[in-house]
């Protein structure tokens, strides 16, 4: 049979398949034909007859997982590396660079104005190699695709970052642009739509830390990994059973509700396959019980373990690849894997209500030690150029970061701002304005006169977690204050 496959930098490959062949077969040969040998982080999707995205399990014939649609299929990064830099080789890095960009431009992974700038000077530093002012004219990047509803704004920006970029490859430019957006908080992170147990609607986000619930836009919870000990669905519920806490004496289980049984069924094996992946040496094997109850499916792939050690195996010379230019005339709507002819998804990005909004380090010590000026290259991350916005603001009121974050394209049709993560310093100073409100409300509360003194006060330790236990002078009465917290603030 005829199959389709959609390339990450917008070809089309098509191949013809047995009738009865594995889903590995199809997978292997589209490797081959991209010169792929980190292939453990890709896989192939398809989409159902209800335009749900299904990930092409490797092991089992494809015609019983297609039904009933065409043989159209996208090659996709199934697995995001928490770390980038580990990775082998430079193509490896540059599919995975194809596929943020495909996130970004789509929405799939929200960013600010500050953070489209630099990953967009990244970006054609990589597609277009240096600035030559004979040859690149006066708005050069308006025929690429950097954002959704893509602003002269951040145009202009982008070519200023860009011409400070000069001898930098698109191998440097490219691991730049992963050290910036593995820092983004949405990075890598697995949708699905859910409702909890009060039936509010929420998103439930599957990442290789763990399982993430958002509400509103907000992640109001995470489970990682070592804390939930069992993962289930029964019909159109998801549930898990987490690890008792500090304070707990039982297992505790949390359910949720998806759309159909098909849905929990899905969420359920892309929990079960980023589980395997990123915390398991090797895959678990499968029942060999003629009868056994529940679902057969196991993760069947290589874990990030193995594929690592395979990595460091590779010996063959670099390869070489052509590069291609995310033009704008040649986008397709290619959200999620959908089939088309170009690179990027349609700059029509999806609804943002549907989304959550919130070199190597060594390589780059080197060259900083053999090129001091490259210290002074000015807004080569994300925080000094937020850094440089907030110096350059206006006196009084609203500052030129804050205008320009109110007029990022990801803003949602009822204009409510998006999620970012703290800076650093801004994190020490929330957690310090919150202690001392916690201290100030411990005082009101309590005389010291009546206390009959702490029982439990756990020294700073490794996990520098403070339990305050206070008896009022009946004994009756207890008032536990819990303060976790991280030593360097106070530094």
């Amino acid at each position: 049979m005829q199959a389709r496959v959609t390339l990450l930098d917008g070809s089309l490959f098509t191949c013809t398949v047995e009738k009865r062949a594995r889903g590995l077969q199809l997978f292997e040969k589209v490797c081959e034909h991209i010169n792929l040998l980190e292939r453990d982080y890709f896989a192939l999707s398809f989409r159902d007859a209800d335009n749900n995205k299904n990930w092409l399990d490797p092991s089992k014939e494809m015609k019983k997982q297609v039904r009933g649609v065409p043989w159209n299929f996208s090659f996709n990064v199934k697995f995001y590396t928490p770390d980038p830099a580990q990775l082998s080789e430079d193509i490896t890095r540059y599919f995975l660079c194809l596929q943020l960009r495909q996130d970004i431009v789509s929405g799939r992974l929200p960013c600010s104005f500050a953070t489209h700038t630099v990953l967009g000077s990244y970006t054609v530093q990589s597609e277009l190699g240096d600035y030559d002012p004979d040859e690149c004219g006066s708005d050069y990047v308006s025929e690429l695709c950097f954002a959704p509803n893509q602003t002269k704004e951040i145009e202009e920006k982008i070519m200023e970052l860009h011409k400070t970029y000069r001898g930098m490859t698109p191998a440097e430019a490219e691991m730049h642009f992963l050290e910036n957006v593995k820092k983004l908080s949405m990075y890598g992170v697995d949708l699905h739509h859910a409702k909890d147990s009060e039936g509010v609607a929420i998103m439930l986000g599957v990442c290789s830390s763990g399982l993430l619930v958002y509400r509103d836009r907000l992640r109001i919870n995470r489970f990682s990994w070592p804390k939930i000990l069992k993962i289930s669905y029964k019909r159109n519920n998801f549930y898990i059973k987490i690890r008792p806490g500090e304070f707990d004496q039982f297992e505790s289980t949390i359910g949720f509700k998806l759309l159909n049984h098909r849905a929990a069924k899905r969420l359920w094996k892309v929990c079960v396959e980023h589980h395997s992946f990123f915390r398991l040496v090797s895959p678990e094997e499968l029942p060999k019980k003629f009868l056994s109850l529940g679902s057969k499916f196991r993760y069947s792939g290589r874990t990030q373990i193995q594929s690592r050690r395979a990595s460091a195996q590779i010996s063959r010379p670099a390869p070489h690849f052509p590069r291609c230019i995310s033009k704008r005339n040649i986008l397709s709507r290619s959200l999620d894997g959908d089939m088309g002819s170009g690179l990027y998804a349609a700059s029509k990005a999806i609804a943002v209500s549907d989304l959550i909004s919130t070199a190597t380090p060594e390589r780059r010590t080197e060259e900083r030690k053999e090129d001091p000026e490259e210290e002074q290259k000015p807004q080569s991350t994300i925080s000094a150029l937020r850094r440089s916005f907030l110096e350059a603001g206006g006196e009084g009121g609203v500052t030129e970061w804050e205008k320009r974050l109110a007029a990022s394209p990801l803003c949602r049709v009822d204009d409510s701002p998006m999620i970012e993560p703290l800076e650093p310093d801004e994190v020490r100073t929330e957690r310090q304005r919150k202690l001392s409100l916690i201290y100030s409300i411990a005082v009101s509360q309590f005389r010291f006169s009546s206390f009959r003194g702490a029982t439990r006060l756990s020294h700073f330790k490794s996990s520098f977690k403070c339990v305050l236990l206070f008896l009022d002078h009946e004994g009756s009465n207890r008032c536990i204050l819990r303060v976790d917290f991280s030593f360097k603030i106070f530094k």
